[in-house]
Protein backbone atom coordinates (compact mmCIF):
# COMPACT_ATOMS: atom_id res chain seq x y z
CA UNK A 1 0.00 0.00 0.00
CA UNK A 2 1.15 3.46 -0.97
CA UNK A 3 0.53 6.31 1.53
CA UNK A 4 0.31 10.11 -0.13
CA UNK A 5 0.44 13.80 2.38
CA UNK A 6 -2.84 15.23 2.32
CA UNK A 7 -0.92 17.95 0.12
CA UNK A 8 -0.28 15.42 -2.79
CA UNK A 9 -2.26 15.44 -5.62
CA UNK A 10 -4.48 13.03 -6.08
CA UNK A 11 -3.69 10.95 -9.59
CA UNK A 12 -4.34 12.99 -12.36
CA UNK A 13 -7.68 12.08 -14.21
CA UNK A 14 -8.54 10.23 -11.45
CA UNK A 15 -12.42 9.51 -10.84
CA UNK A 16 -13.48 11.35 -7.42
CA UNK A 17 -16.77 9.65 -6.06
CA UNK A 18 -19.21 10.41 -2.76
CA UNK A 19 -19.21 7.59 -0.55
CA UNK A 20 -23.25 8.00 -1.84
CA UNK A 21 -22.69 7.76 -4.55
CA UNK A 22 -24.28 3.87 -6.51
CA UNK A 23 -21.22 2.09 -7.74
CA UNK A 24 -23.39 -0.25 -9.27
CA UNK A 25 -25.13 2.28 -11.61
CA UNK A 26 -21.65 4.56 -12.54
CA UNK A 27 -20.13 1.21 -13.30
CA UNK A 28 -19.56 2.21 -17.24
CA UNK A 29 -17.83 5.24 -15.95
CA UNK A 30 -15.61 4.01 -12.94
CA UNK A 31 -14.43 1.10 -15.68
CA UNK A 32 -13.12 3.88 -18.07
CA UNK A 33 -10.79 5.34 -15.46
CA UNK A 34 -7.65 4.02 -14.42
CA UNK A 35 -7.76 5.77 -10.87
CA UNK A 36 -10.51 5.83 -8.17
CA UNK A 37 -10.62 7.77 -5.13
CA UNK A 38 -13.41 6.99 -2.18
CA UNK A 39 -13.81 9.70 -0.04
CA UNK A 40 -13.96 9.33 3.80
CA UNK A 41 -16.03 12.72 5.29
CA UNK A 42 -15.69 11.60 8.67
CA UNK A 43 -13.25 8.66 10.30
CA UNK A 44 -16.35 7.52 11.51
CA UNK A 45 -18.10 7.19 8.22
CA UNK A 46 -17.41 3.72 6.70
CA UNK A 47 -19.41 3.76 3.64
CA UNK A 48 -16.29 3.74 1.23
CA UNK A 49 -14.81 0.73 2.81
CA UNK A 50 -18.09 -1.26 1.37
CA UNK A 51 -17.64 0.60 -2.08
CA UNK A 52 -14.12 -0.34 -2.12
CA UNK A 53 -15.36 -4.37 -1.47
CA UNK A 54 -18.10 -3.78 -4.24
CA UNK A 55 -15.29 -2.51 -6.30
CA UNK A 56 -13.21 -5.26 -6.15
CA UNK A 57 -15.92 -8.13 -5.72
CA UNK A 58 -19.04 -7.26 -7.73
CA UNK A 59 -17.67 -5.09 -10.25
CA UNK A 60 -13.97 -6.83 -10.50
CA UNK A 61 -12.08 -3.39 -10.72
CA UNK A 62 -8.58 -3.23 -11.09
CA UNK A 63 -7.60 -0.16 -11.52
CA UNK A 64 -5.87 2.13 -8.23
CA UNK A 65 -8.68 2.46 -5.35
CA UNK A 66 -7.64 5.56 -3.02
CA UNK A 67 -9.11 6.14 0.34
CA UNK A 68 -9.02 9.95 0.88
CA UNK A 69 -10.74 12.47 3.34
CA UNK A 70 -10.84 12.17 7.15
CA UNK A 71 -8.75 9.30 7.22
CA UNK A 72 -6.45 8.26 10.00
CA UNK A 73 -3.38 6.65 10.34
CA UNK A 74 -4.53 3.18 12.31
CA UNK A 75 -7.46 2.53 9.38
CA UNK A 76 -4.35 1.05 7.27
CA UNK A 77 -4.99 -2.63 7.77
CA UNK A 78 -8.91 -2.53 6.80
CA UNK A 79 -7.85 -0.16 4.21
CA UNK A 80 -5.83 -3.10 2.70
CA UNK A 81 -8.14 -5.68 3.31
CA UNK A 82 -11.06 -4.32 1.26
CA UNK A 83 -8.99 -3.36 -1.65
CA UNK A 84 -7.24 0.14 -1.12
CA UNK A 85 -3.77 0.42 -3.55
CA UNK A 86 -3.51 4.08 -2.11
CA UNK A 87 -4.36 6.39 0.73
CA UNK A 88 -4.13 9.87 1.28
CA UNK A 89 -3.50 10.45 5.23
CA UNK A 90 -5.34 13.53 6.89
CA UNK A 91 -3.09 16.33 7.47
CA UNK A 92 -2.06 15.66 10.94
CA UNK A 93 -1.33 11.74 10.76
CA UNK A 94 1.72 10.34 10.07
CA UNK A 95 3.63 7.83 7.83
CA UNK A 96 5.69 6.22 10.02
CA UNK A 97 2.24 5.19 12.26
CA UNK A 98 0.57 3.90 9.26
CA UNK A 99 3.01 2.17 7.98
CA UNK A 100 3.81 0.30 11.68
CA UNK A 101 -0.41 -0.20 11.60
CA UNK A 102 0.03 -2.13 8.39
CA UNK A 103 2.35 -5.03 10.39
CA UNK A 104 0.25 -4.99 13.68
CA UNK A 105 -2.28 -7.96 12.10
CA UNK A 106 -0.51 -10.89 9.82
CA UNK A 107 -3.46 -13.08 10.22
CA UNK A 108 -7.55 -12.35 10.34
CA UNK A 109 -10.53 -14.86 11.20
CA UNK A 110 -12.33 -13.79 7.95
CA UNK A 111 -11.07 -13.98 4.67
CA UNK A 112 -10.89 -11.01 1.90
CA UNK A 113 -12.97 -11.78 -0.90
CA UNK A 114 -9.59 -12.40 -2.52
CA UNK A 115 -8.66 -14.85 -0.47
CA UNK A 116 -11.98 -17.04 -0.63
CA UNK A 117 -11.42 -16.76 -4.65
CA UNK A 118 -8.57 -18.61 -4.21
CA UNK A 119 -10.47 -21.63 -2.54
CA UNK A 120 -7.48 -22.11 0.09
CA UNK A 121 -8.53 -23.05 3.80
CA UNK A 122 -9.09 -19.82 5.95
CA UNK A 123 -5.89 -20.05 8.47
CA UNK A 124 -6.44 -19.17 12.17
CA UNK A 125 -4.15 -18.14 14.29
CA UNK A 126 -1.63 -20.27 16.36
CA UNK A 127 -3.06 -19.89 19.47
CA UNK A 128 -6.54 -19.87 19.09
CA UNK A 129 -8.66 -23.06 19.89
CA UNK A 130 -9.99 -25.16 17.00
CA UNK A 131 -13.53 -25.36 17.46
CA UNK A 132 -15.62 -28.65 16.67
CA UNK A 133 -18.17 -28.67 14.36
Amino acid sequence: MDFLAATDPLPAGALVLANTDDLVARAAEIRGHDAVVLQFPKWTDGRAYSQAVLLRGRLRYTGQVIASGDVMADMAPLLRRCGFDRVQLRADQRLETAQRALGHFDSHYQRTLAERSQRTPAKRPADAPAVAA
